[in-house]
């Protein structure tokens, strides 16, 4: 019986471009795959090396308790060699422009001989616990520019979508040579007291509009806010922006004066055209020099510290507990009782730490 042809069939296809020479690909794989000890993790890092600045950060956001252990002999080894950098954070509502703003105000940064750090925390997805990583595609210039280096990371579960691991980031960052390290958050909400805890200037993005005086007189993210931006500031929106700045200027003087004896300022920006970067950039300066000269700088990274030497002792106890064999058993139990109906959330979680101390 002969077969019969199907009238489907395949043509073959126009072979893809090799973008990546196969030599070069091959150096690649064997970088990645290479181990490398601690010491030569730390002499590439402060000698500026982007490939081990990034193959450390990896290791630092790993939750293999190996990386750990390795992450931490290479954050203690580059320690003397930090803190010596601005933190800028910056937030705002989603679809504000920060990754166009963020573009703008690094080239801006960087014109002036200065190397810029992004570390920007993408949002992670409840379901499958994926994040897109795609803030370098929205910065297709200051990707490349030698000056820069941008690092997208996943929020996780971790409060205000702040990688939980971005503060050792920051230290090796700084070790790498980079003077600004700016770190961009996932959005607004009460949670992004977590990004003040760790950045020397807060800065907060807005559009024109989005409950402009209302909006600034919400407790929270505004009082934490150094300056407000209000971004989009071109075309037929400059108008709207001169508005929304002169509420928001009303709203923040309803505040009382903060601890730096600084008084937020309210402007306006076009990142798109490039508008207002200078000034915003002038700004900050202005901030920092006024608050090294009256000590709040230096005491307000003492506390950061102490924030995250907190911060490292919950999460440290909250992992030990989850991994002790013994609690993992017992925990298996008290869900089964509590399904049943027999037991409370709250005697459950009695019993458990009980048995963990």
């Amino acid at each position: 019986m002969t077969k019969k042809l199907s009238a489907l069939h395949e043509k073959k296809g126009v072979s893809q471009p090799e973008t990546t020479s196969k030599l070069s690909a091959e150096k690649i794989k064997q970088f990645r795959s290479k181990k490398n000890t601690v010491d030569e993790y730390v002499t590439n890092i402060l000698q500026g090396n982007i490939p081990f600045l990034s193959k450390a950060i990896t290791l630092v956001e790993s939750t293999n308790p190996k990386h750990q252990e390795q992450a931490n002999e290479i954050i203690e080894k580059c320690l003397p060699f930090a803190n010596n950098s601005v933190r800028i954070g910056i937030t705002g509502v989603p679809g504000v422009g920060k990754s166009t703003f963020i573009e703008a105000f690094g080239k801006q940064l960087t014109s002036q001989g200065k190397k810029v750090a992004v570390l920007a925390v993408d949002p992670s997805s409840s379901v499958n616990k994926g994040s897109i990583l795609g803030d370098k595609t929205r910065m297709e210039q200051l990707v490349t520019d030698s000056n820069a280096f941008i690092r997208p990371s996943p929020a996780g579960s971790s409060l205000g979508g702040v990688a939980q691991k971005t503060r050792e980031s920051i230290i090796l960052c700084e070790a790498a040579g980079f003077d600004t390290i700016i770190i961009e958050t996932v959005g607004v909400g009460q949670s992004e007291t977590v990004v003040h805890s760790m950045v020397d200037f807060f800065l907060l993005l807005n559009l024109a509009g989005a409950g402009d005086e209302l909006q600034g007189i919400k407790r929270g993210i505004i009082e934490m806010a150094d300056a407000i931006v209000i971004n989009k500031s071109d075309g037929e929106n400059e108008k709207n922006a001169k508005i929304a700045q002169v509420e928001f200027n009303r709203a923040l003087h309803l505040y009382p004066l903060k601890e730096s004896n600084w008084q937020p300022k309210v402007l306006t920006a076009s990142a798109l055209n490039y508008k207002g970067i200078d000034v915003i950039d002038a700004m900050i300066q202005e901030y920092i020099a006024l608050t090294k000269q009256n000590g709040y700088f230096a005491e307000k990274r003492n506390e950061q510290n102490k924030f995250w030497l907190l911060s490292t002792i919950d999460r440290q106890l909250k992992v030990a507990f989850y991994q002790n064999p013994h609690i993992q058993k017992l925990l298996s139990n008290e869900i089964q009782q509590l399904e049943a109906g027999k037991t409370t959330p709250f005697l459950a979680a009695k019993r458990l730490l009980g048995k963990n101390s």
